[in-house]
């Protein structure tokens, strides 16, 4: 498996941080076993399974819309899941619960073998009457309640939500974070980067956005705003998909961090405080801090607490004596790179440090 992304959720290991969505009839086990050159994860589904969601897809089904209907759905579930895992990709299970005993029954028989993903997404007004879907956006009760059950049988749970539906998107990511949710699965609909931004500066949960990723420049722009992964539905033809993972591979060998934040001061989320110089002049970085709710004092402190012993430490030549206050890699800088060949260190494993270095803040940050 390259390594190149250094990408963990819970104890699996992400090849590619680039996903397939899921799409009711389309997205199974074969869908995401042909795309798993490209690909990390495949959700598939969405799959109805209990007594009122599969009503609700028969229901749309009628009306000509494709369906997962399966005889003996949790099998079904079992079974495709299996594909995938043979495929070397990790399974994700876009699940259409009305109650919560149903994903406790598919959790027995799956176990922890897949991602459950809890559909807070559809929008197809059977599925809503049926107590799922974008329902669970505007009863959060419900969907707290959903990922709670969930994480207390040992799995890994994402939640599936469309962007500006929820009466505050950043308010209930803060919730389903706390509640244990491992991922938010974010279909952006018209909000772009910005809906990004503002949850990751809000929480540090695992983000996947999703809608309108065409190209690996759309793609770029999502990741230097706070997503962890990416990824694609009804774009998902393997020549898009292996496309933006060729790109974003040369682009991680090249610059060593595949979703490096835009700097605080070009609107970058707050993973880039890593970037950041000492806050002793007025810019962005100051009302950042004082909406964090950490004095300049305690910034540098976590920084130079954060680098200590590794090679972003030391830098006389720089403009404040060390690399943690120097910009990323693209921004030019002779005083920065005079200091990484002096002491050795290649741009890539600069920003890898970097890397390293907003994690260290982002937990402290949120703990």
């Amino acid at each position: 498996m390259d390594n190149i992304y250094d990408l963990w959720i819970g104890d699996k290991q992400i090849s590619v941080p680039i996903a397939v969505a899921s799409m009711a009839g389309m997205v199974d086990g074969a869908y995401v076993r042909d795309r798993a050159a490209h690909i990390g994860i495949g959700f598939i589904g969405g799959y109805a399974i209990d007594e009122k969601t599969i009503a609700a897809a028969r229901a749309l089904s009628q009306k000509g819309r494709e369906e997962f209907l399966p005889r003996n759905p949790l099998a079904d579930i079992a079974a495709q899941v299996a594909l995938i895992e043979a495929a070397g990709i990790i399974p994700g299970i876009n699940i259409r619960a009305s109650e919560v005993n149903s994903l406790v029954a598919l959790t027995e028989v799956v176990g922890d073998r897949a991602i459950y993903e809890i559909d807070a997404h559809c929008r197809q007004q059977e599925m809503i009457d049926a107590g799922c879907g974008e329902y669970l956006l505007t009863h959060p009760e419900r969907l707290i309640s959903y990922v709670q059950t969930l994480k207390i049988t040992g799995v890994l749970v994402s939640v599936k939500i469309r962007a500006g539906v929820a009466a505050n998107d950043v308010e209930l990511a803060r919730m389903l974070w706390k509640a244990g949710a491992d991922i938010i699965h974010i279909d952006l609909m018209d909000f772009g980067h910005t809906k990004i931004r503002d949850i990751r500066n809000a929480c540090p949960v695992f983000l996947i956005a999703n809608n309108g990723i065409t190209n690996f420049d759309v793609a770029k722009e999502l990741f230097a705003h706070g997503a962890d992964m990416v990824s694609l539905a009804r774009k998902s033809d393997v020549q898009t998909l292996a496309s933006i993972s060729q790109a974003l591979g040369q682009f991680t060998r090249e610059h060593g961090w595949y979703n490096s934040p835009k700097q605080l001061c070009r609107g970058g989320d707050i993973r880039s405080l890593a970037f950041c110089c000492l806050p002793v002049k007025p810019c962005p970085l100051i009302p950042a801090l004082q909406k964090l709710q950490i004095s300049p004092q305690e910034f540098v402190d976590m920084k130079m607490s954060g680098v200590k012993g590794t090679v972003l430490e030391p830098g006389t030549g720089t403009c404040f004596g060390s690399l943690a206050y120097c910009c990323k890699d693209t921004t030019p800088c002779m005083f920065r790179d005079g200091t990484l060949r002096q002491t050795g260190v290649s741009h890539q494993e600069y920003m890898k440090e970097k890397r390293r270095l907003s994690a260290k803040l982002m937990k402290t940050i949120f703990s």
